[in-house]
């Protein structure tokens, strides 16, 4: 299956990217010039030429190209068939452009191998979730479902990497246990993570943060000027948003440095955090 796309070329990455015709959300702002300004600056200050990056949930390859662009080697993780055939097409624009190279898997990251079914929301095309059971949540009823493949990280990718980004639309948790032998290889690592309670699969919020602490993640939120923060401090946060929009980008380092944005936005930080409950 095919979808018609239009091509644009946003400033952000200087490259022709194509992006779904009919998207509310993503395809206009690309076309505006750029997407998730802030978690976009935060992978960059922390890619290196020859990282290996994972960008699990890569939807069109927003951030499978930018990383591309940067000389990185990326595997891209994208179960939508029609998705993942516009990804393709960008990371190739991307790789014919810069130094590096992309994989792109037509499955979704898991904790096992098997099938599930997934929603696709009409008007948001970033926001595509798997669904077990009841099926699709009330805020999706009567969307448009598929099956889709699911497979480990770790089946499909071998040895450490640098940089991770994950937004999964509430798979984060059986991405990260089915990445457990990447984790264990990869002491130096920064990842870019969605943190939406409302569609959190496998685990309860709680126990996803105070997990990234035990595995020596310093965590905050991924922002233009981030701070370390508590589980409790995001909770408390998080609780006081609409549950159903009230996800938020969650940006964490282990045995490299937090603060990547130079001391301007540290400071920021640092204010942000005496003022912010």
């Amino acid at each position: 299956m095919s979808a018609p796309t239009r091509t644009v070329r946003p400033a952000a990455l200087g490259i022709d990217f194509e992006v779904l015709a009919g998207d509310a959300i993503l395809g206009p702002a690309i076309e505006k010039g750029s997407w998730a300004d802030h978690e976009l600056a935060l992978m960059r200050a922390n890619l290196r030429p020859g990282m290996r990056v994972l960008d699990l949930g890569a939807n069109i390859g927003w951030f499978s190209a930018a990383a591309v662009l940067a000389g990185c080697e990326v595997h891209a993780f994208e179960p939508v068939p029609h998705i993942a055939e516009v990804c393709r097409r960008n990371v190739a624009r991307a790789v014919a452009a810069g130094k590096g190279s992309c994989t792109v898997h037509q499955v979704a990251a898991g904790a096992e191998r098997g099938h599930a079914r997934i929603v696709l929301n009409e008007r948001n095309f970033g926001d595509n979730r798997v669904i077990e059971g009841a099926g699709a949540p009330a805020d999706l009823a009567g969307a448009r479902e598929i099956e889709i493949e699911i497979a480990p990280v770790d089946s499909l990718v071998f040895g450490g990497i640098g940089f991770a980004k994950i937004d999964t639309q509430g798979s984060e948790w059986l991405a990260l246990q089915g990445m457990r032998n990447v984790l264990a290889q990869s002491p130096r690592l920064a990842l870019l993570m969605e943190f939406w309670p409302y569609a959190l699969r496998g685990t309860t919020p709680k126990a996803l943060l105070d997990w990234l602490a035990s595995e020596g993640f310093t965590v905050g939120k991924a922002t233009e000027a981030p701070f370390p923060m508590t589980p409790e401090r995001i909770l408390a946060q998080v609780s006081r948003r609409d549950p159903v929009k009230g996800g938020i980008d969650l940006y964490a380092t282990r045995g490299t440095p937090f603060h990547v944005l130079g001391l301007k936005a540290r400071l920021h930080g640092f204010v942000r955090s005496l003022k912010e409950d």
